[in-house]
Parts: structure tokens; C-alpha cells; sequence
């Protein structure tokens, strides 16, 4: 077979090759077709175009690295680590099955990225191919890779970017892997460079994940239907409602929490806060007389309290209080100082 069948990629991280269809020199990967000759468009589209050309000339330069004079083996799994960073908050199990079944039915079109360990002499570090690597153990085979010698900001830029190209990462786990990043001291410019984002989205991205624990997003997971805007409302929920991190973590690892899927697990999460803040906004006492002449109502939070005076003599007694606040505020006030001995 020849090296350019070898590393074709299609919309599914693998897939049969096409034999009906020309071979070019340098294929798209994750699905993304060169843009035609047309005229430019407006508005929107034009901004929507324009991040798949990226994302189309990311992933030809990465199958062009994979082309261009690598040799392709064949590597005993048990010699292969994973990155030095994580960039995914584990691997979906039906994805995972179904990518199992495509290798075992065509073979591993597509080889993964690896390096030398730099600290296990006769050992790999994978750049980009986590979830083959996971396929292929599963399948007991070897795992076709190419090896290069990849410096730990190339292997970064590399594993960021192939993930950009395949969009297969939720926007928490790219923010998580930027984070991770910055903790191990890259540049801003070389997070940017893996991640495909500008100098203004990486900031947002990194302080959606400084607002919250880290324990809780692994805990919720990648929640591919969760964009950054419910992220953070998600944190300032956490930060008003005051849930203890221990509480949350206890009812998310919970046997009916931990098989639902993390959009689920996300929406549990959002639930609970808002369970929480209700409480914790809405403390209401009532009082009432024999007779039933008046109804006192009391809601109040830590900022806040309402007193309503209702039926027959609630305006009068409303009326009483306030002529008397001066002499009630004073009996409170010695009130205090007998409970506190001050």
C-alpha cells in the first residue's frame, strides 16, 4: 500500500480509504474541503468560512508533516505514555467502540504522533493520538506511529493543533489545556499557537477555568454542548450560593451522576446550585396571633430582610413598629449585650 493511503483522515477519526476518489498530494483531515473559487461573502458567513480555511490549511500542514519523508512503524503499546499534558477529560466510551470497530474492520489508517521519552530511554511519548493509541489497546494490536523528535513546545503545538483540526475537543477541555499549559510555564504566544485562538479568547478561556475548582470540571467532564458563556454563569452560581466544593464532588461521583452523560452531568450540577441559592435567598418566618388580626411575614437572606404585615390590623401594627422604633431598636440592643456579656 502506499505511504499516501496510509495517512488519509476522514470526517470520523478513521475510516475506510477510497479507492474511487484521486489521491492528492496533501488530503484534508476531520472532514474540511478546500474552499472553491467563489466570490466572498457576506456578513457572518464570511467570518464562519474563514475559521474552516484555517482549520482546512491546520490539518493539511499536519498531514503534510506526517508525508513529507516520515517513516511510518508499527510500536508495541506498551511502550507508548501519554503527553505530558492532558488535553481531554477522558475519552468517550461510544466514540471510543465505534473508533475500535473502524480499526478492527479497515486497519489504522491514520498514524499517531510520537516522540522519544525524553526521561525513558526505549519508551514513546504521544504528541497527537490518544484515542487510536486507547482503539488499538483495546484491540491487543501494534499502533502504527510516526517518531520525530519533538521538543516539549513542538509536542504542544503539535497535540494542540491537531485537535483543533479535528474540533473534536469540547471548549472546557481546550481551556483546561491552555491552563495546563501556562502552569508549566509555555509562553502565551506558544499556548495561542496550540490551542488557535487569539491573545483575547485565551484570556477568557483561562479565566473561565481560574473561576472554579479544577475538581469540578473533571468531575463534570468535557460537556461538548457547554460553551463558555454557561461555563461562567456556571461559576458564578458556585461562587453565590456558597456549596461546599465536598458537597458538589459527593453528589456529581454518585452512582445515578456517574452514568449519565457529562451535558448531564453538567445540567445536575447547574441544578443543584440553583436548589442552593434559593435556599439560601429565601428564609421565611411567619407569625400570627389567636385571633388571626394580623400575619407577619419575615424573608430574608444574608443582605436582606422584608417584613410584611398583613389582614385586619397589619397597617396599624405596621404603623405601632414605626412609632416605636426608637424604643424597639433600644430593648434589641440590650438584648445583644445579654446574650454576648459585652
Amino acid at each position: 500500500m502506499a505511504r499516501k493511503n496510509l495517512i488519509e483522515v476522514s470526517a470520523a477519526e478513521e475510516s475506510a480509504p477510497d479507492t474511487s476518489a484521486s489521491i492528492t498530494a496533501v488530503r484534508p483531515i476531520a472532514g474540511f474541503i478546500a474552499p472553491g473559487g467563489r466570490s466572498a461573502p457576506i456578513g457572518g458567513i464570511t467570518k464562519t468560512l474563514g475559521s474552516i480555511t484555517q482549520k482546512f490549511e491546520r490539518a493539511q500542514d499536519i498531514e503534510k508533516q506526517l508525508a513529507e519523508g516520515q517513516t511510518i512503524v508499527e510500536l508495541d503499546t506498551g511502550l507508548v505514555d501519554g503527553s505530558f499534558i492532558s488535553d481531554r477529560l477522558g475519552i468517550d466510551a461510544v466514540e471510543l467502540s465505534e473508533l475500535v470497530d473502524q480499526i478492527k474492520n479497515h486497519g489504522q489508517q491514520v498514524p499517531i504522533l510520537v516522540r522519544p521519552h525524553p526521561e525513558a530511554k526505549g519508551r514513546y511519548q504521544v504528541a497527537y493520538g490518544h484515542r487510536r493509541l486507547a482503539a488499538v489497546k483495546k484491540l491487543d494490536i501494534k499502533v502504527r506511529a510516526v517518531i520525530r523528535e519533538l521538543s516539549d513546545t513542538e509536542l504542544v503545538v503539535s497535540q494542540g493543533q491537531e485537535n483543533n483540526a479535528r474540533t473534536n475537543l469540547s471548549y472546557i477541555e481546550r481551556a483546561l489545556f491552555a491552563v495546563r499549559l501556562e502552569e508549566r510555564s509555555f509562553s502565551r504566544e506558544t499556548i495561542m499557537a496550540a490551542i488557535g485562538v487569539d491573545k483575547a479568547a485565551l484570556s477568557k478561556m483561562i479565566s473561565v477555568v481560574r473561576a472554579m475548582p479544577v475538581e469540578v470540571i473533571e468531575a463534570i467532564g468535557a460537556a461538548p454542548e457547554v460553551g463558555r458563556r454557561r461555563w461562567m454563569d456556571f461559576a458564578e452560581h458556585l461562587l453565590r450560593a456558597k456549596v461546599k466544593v465536598k458537597e458538589l464532588l459527593t453528589l456529581l461521583s454518585a452512582d445515578n451522576c456517574t452514568i449519565l452523560s457529562s451535558n448531564q452531568r453538567f445540567q445536575v450540577a447547574v441544578d443543584a446550585l440553583s436548589q442552593k441559592q434559593e435556599k439560601l435567598s429565601a428564609h421565611t418566618k411567619a407569625w400570627t396571633p389567636d385571633d388571626d388580626s394580623v400575619r407577619v411575614a419575615l424573608k430574608n437572606n444574608a443582605k436582606k430582610a422584608i417584613l410584611t404585615l398583613e389582614a385586619a390590623n397589619g397597617p396599624r401594627f405596621a404603623d405601632w413598629i414605626t412609632e416605636n422604633l426608637e424604643e424597639l431598636y433600644e430593648t434589641f440592643r440590650k438584648s445583644i449585650k445579654e446574650a454576648t456579656g459585652d
